[in-house]
């Protein structure tokens, strides 16, 4: 019996009311926009709210949960996740409710894009820059996420969430914590669903506002591409981009890995890339980043997991095995 399956097995004895999936050693890389990584020892998909606090309630202490949303700014490392990986999906947590007065309370599973839509069609304003970013609510609250200078902070009332207890907990904007890209709350909670603010619009101007989001990421960014979005943060007062650019790193490849030529802040899975050669090549590039401009570049995208035996990726890598793709 493997580690996985003794865990389920465990679990389900603790817990023999569940309703969801708990399924051992689920290869992960299917769920991943960079479609990379190993297995979860266990993967749990609750059927509902209830069903997610009962397995938290029951879950022992010592085994480690991580949520996995739609996992498009997430790279998982060759080895796997230790513990429990939690998916939200589903209906019940992709629920879309207008509340009057310019809000709409969603699930946390539902896609940054559908809450956009769901705003369109509410005739609801200001939530037009979901549409261009490929996540869902969940991992928007977590990290605060933003385009063309709207964020998460500016729209969001409040998030609710279920902590390791099985506990509701409901937490206001100013309970979040925001920064750029981050937030304070407790990161052991998991959302479930979050109010957000708009304004009345017309449909029409909504939806011209959001075809020019569509329009700028198809011709700025990679999307048909294996990424992860955006790799490293803006540091302040700069952009990423520029200083990757400055550092030679455009077409940088290390094994299946590409810093994109199109945009250079994002990695691409060129089709037979692993885990490991992605994380390689954004530590090459944040050393080149170092070297040439002295600034220190904090990756964006969510490293998680255990590196496969003998595979450790160290910070600021300067790795001899990266060239040009094109060389």
């Amino acid at each position: 019996m493997t580690a996985g399956a003794g865990l389920v097995a465990t679990l389900q004895a603790a817990c023999p009311e569940l309703r969801g999936r708990l399924t051992a050693d689920q290869p992960l890389a299917p769920y991943t926009w960079f479609r990379v990584g190993g297995p979860a020892d266990a993967l749990f998909v609750p059927a509902d709210e209830d069903d997610l606090a009962a397995f938290l309630k029951a879950l022992p202490a010592e085994v480690p949960v991580t949520v996995l949303g739609l996992a498009s700014n997430t790279l998982v490392r060759d080895g796997g996740i230790d513990g429990v990986v939690i998916r939200l999906t589903g209906r019940a947590f992709a629920d879309v409710n207008v509340e009057g007065h310019g809000r709409l309370r969603v699930g946390a599973g539902l896609s940054d894009k559908r809450l956009a839509a769901a705003a369109l069609q509410a005739g609801i304003g200001g939530l037009e820059f979901y549409h261009g970013i490929p996540g869902a609510v969940g991992g928007a609250l977590r990290m605060n996420a933003g385009a063309n200078g709207t964020e998460t902070v500016d729209r969001l009332v409040e998030a609710r969430g279920v902590d390791r207890a099985g506990k509701r907990i409901t937490l206001s904007n100013a309970d979040m914590g925001f920064s750029y890209r981050t937030s304070t709350a407790d990161p052991e909670l998991i959302f479930v669903e979050a109010l957000f603010q708009g304004e009345a619009a017309d449909r029409g101007a909504i939806e011209a506002a959001m075809s020019d989001v569509q329009e700028h990421r198809e011709r700025a960014q990679p999307i048909r591409e294996k990424t992860g979005g955006s790799t490293f943060k803006n540091p302040t007062g700069g952009k990423a981009w520029q200083l990757i650019d400055a550092a030679g790193c455009r077409g940088l490849a290390v094994g299946g890995a590409m810093v994109s030529e199109m945009h250079c802040n994002f990695l691409i899975n060129t089709g037979e890339a692993t885990a490991l050669d992605l994380e390689r090549l954004g530590e090459t590039v944040r050393a080149r980043v170092l070297a040439s401009s002295g600034t220190k570049l904090d990756w964006e995208i969510k490293r998680i997991g255990r590196f496969k035996p003998g595979e450790p990726v160290e910070p600021f890598l300067g790795d001899e095995s990266a060239q040009k793709a094109d060389a």
